[in-house]
């Protein structure tokens, strides 16, 4: 399985101006033929109040990778992914720095994809796995 089509870094981060996504200082920063990777920095817009790095901000960043991979892999004229079902296992906690995530697909069909994404903090330890289920739809839907 591969991208319909070479990956624009600057497309997508154009698309998400003015959104959550560059609310939060999320990144794409690197794509392969079947993976996407962005960052996130733990500051003040990603941290709970006890100084670590939100789990719904790590959640955040999976969905924008997996739903952003599982898009690149439809023509979005006719159909788009959306999301489904997300399940993330918080494994470390991050108090500084960036967190990198990388999504890779496990399953694209006709009508959903499954997408595992990896977020590792700054040693490239892991932090948070998570398993983004998409449905896809006709686009307008």
């Amino acid at each position: 399985m591969a991208f319909r089509a070479p990956v624009s870094l600057d497309d997508l981060n154009r698309l998400s101006r003015d959104t959550l996504i560059e609310h939060l200082g999320i990144v794409f920063t690197a794509a392969g033929e079947d993976w996407l990777q962005a960052t996130m920095p733990v500051d003040a817009r990603t941290k709970q109040p006890y100084g670590l790095l939100h789990g719904g901000a790590s959640v955040v960043l999976a969905e924008t990778l997996g739903s952003s991979a599982g898009n690149l892999c439809l023509d979005t004229r006719e159909q788009v992914a959306v999301g489904l079902e997300i399940n993330a296992n918080h494994l470390r906690a991050v108090r500084e720095g960036t967190v990198t995530g990388t999504a890779r697909a496990l399953h694209v069909g006709r009508t959903t994809q499954v997408w595992e994404i990896r977020i590792e903090d700054g040693r490239g330890r892991p932090v948070c796995i998570s398993r983004l289920t998409l449905a896809v739809v006709p686009r307008g839907s």
